[in-house]
């Protein structure tokens, strides 16, 4: 029986620790099965401007009734600073990061742009240094994992994209005659605006996380956040793509692959991902989260062989291994720097609990030397007040 219970508790503590882990895994695969969704709904049509409205609009429907009963009693009060954060918050992911990258895209190429928005955990590494949201000593062995385990995982990202090499067939079948070809080459005059566009939308992605981090210390409700940003979102998106979207029957959607775009990418990628993205990011940090981003395209590539029949190339065998050894070193410096930020905590609990004993033994000896009547005493009265 004890046997039993012992392994029960060494079993919850290892999925304890194991949560933040599948939980940002898991994400990665809600957003490959996004990617591929989102694609066939461009294919037949449907504006990007549009597509972010309605996205936010599903999920602020989904999550609200959530938010509103679960955290009714532990919702902190709205102040007008946390609002401030939470209009950047819809501003930065929803609408700068989401849409400019659809207009990066378009204006260098497909990949290009992926690859360049691989550099998200970078980007968000440096911010988070910063904004002393994250530590770095290079004479710690955690922090260079950190650091090296970043560039690694860039470098593969980058190596996955822009290297393609033979094709290797991985798959029990072999697709024949239906390989996709990049639209590579955009016009010149437009490959400058589009690298400022992705920096843009690098930056913003980046952004989210950060200002992310700094609102949940003051607004500590994930759902009502989540749901709040989603609402910003929509209305902020909303502005803007009546302003850069002037057809009208670009709004109008049936229940085809456009509107399964918006409800899927709502409620997994937005609903889903900005609630659970916010739980992690309390307890780990923005870099932990961002850190497992280019593994997404490790799934989108397997994904993509098997639902849009495309091929896998040599290249992107090799930078998946590439970005799953930068991955391992990230988390390792993570786990490293979290188990030795709870010894510190243990240490200073065992002080603090030291001086309490070592304050009362000493208020002990005065007792046994200087008798009780040299101790102030409260006085007590008889009558009731």
């Amino acid at each position: 029986m004890g046997d039993q219970i012992r392994l029960s508790k060494q079993l919850n503590l290892f999925f304890d620790k194991a949560k933040p882990y599948l939980a940002m895994v898991s994400l990665q695969f809600g957003y490959a099965g996004m990617y591929i969704i989102c694609m066939v709904a461009f294919r037949r049509g449907m504006s990007h401007w549009v597509l972010v409205v309605y996205r936010h609009a599903v999920a602020t429907i989904v999550v609200s009734p959530f938010a509103f009963f679960v955290e009714r009693k532990i919702r902190p009060k709205l102040t007008f600073r946390t609002f401030l954060k939470i209009v950047a918050l819809g501003l930065l992911e929803p609408v700068l990061d989401q849409n400019l990258y659809y207009v990066g895209m378009k204006t260098t190429s497909a990949t290009f742009a992926s690859a360049f928005v691989n550099i998200l955990p970078a980007i968000t590494f440096i911010m988070a240094i910063i904004f002393s949201l994250e530590k770095v000593n290079l004479k710690k062995i955690p922090s260079l994992a950190k650091v090296i385990g970043t560039a690694i995982t860039v470098g593969g990202a980058m190596l996955m994209t822009l290297y393609k090499g033979p094709i290797v067939n991985i798959l029990w079948y072999t697709h024949g005659g239906n390989q996709r070809t990049s639209s590579g080459s955009s016009d010149q005059q437009h490959w400058v605006t589009g690298i400022i566009t992705l920096i843009s939308c690098v930056f913003g992605w980046s952004g989210f996380f950060i200002v992310q981090s700094m609102t949940l210390k003051e607004y500590p409700a994930e759902l009502s956040l989540t749901a709040l940003v989603c609402l910003m979102g929509m209305i902020e998106s909303g502005i803007v793509a009546l302003i850069f979207e002037r057809n009208m029957d670009a709004w109008a959607i049936g229940f085809d692959s456009r509107f399964l775009a918006a409800a899927y990418s709502g409620v997994v990628c937005s609903g889903i991902a900005y609630y659970v993205q916010s739980v992690v990011n309390k307890v780990r940090g923005p870099v932990f989260v961002t850190a497992f981003s280019p593994l997404s395209m490790v799934i989108t590539a397997v994904l993509g062989a098997i639902v849009l029949a495309e091929q896998i190339h040599l290249g992107s065998l090799i930078g998946a291994l590439i970005i799953v050894i930068g991955l391992y070193s990230v988390i390792w410096g993570k786990s490293k720097d979290l188990s030795a930020s709870n010894a510190e905590f243990e240490k200073g609990k065992a002080h603090q609990l030291e001086e309490f004993g070592k304050n009362t033994s000493d208020l002990g000896r005065d007792i046994e030397s200087n008798g009780i009547s040299k101790i102030p005493q409260k006085k007590f009265s008889s009558e009731q007040p």
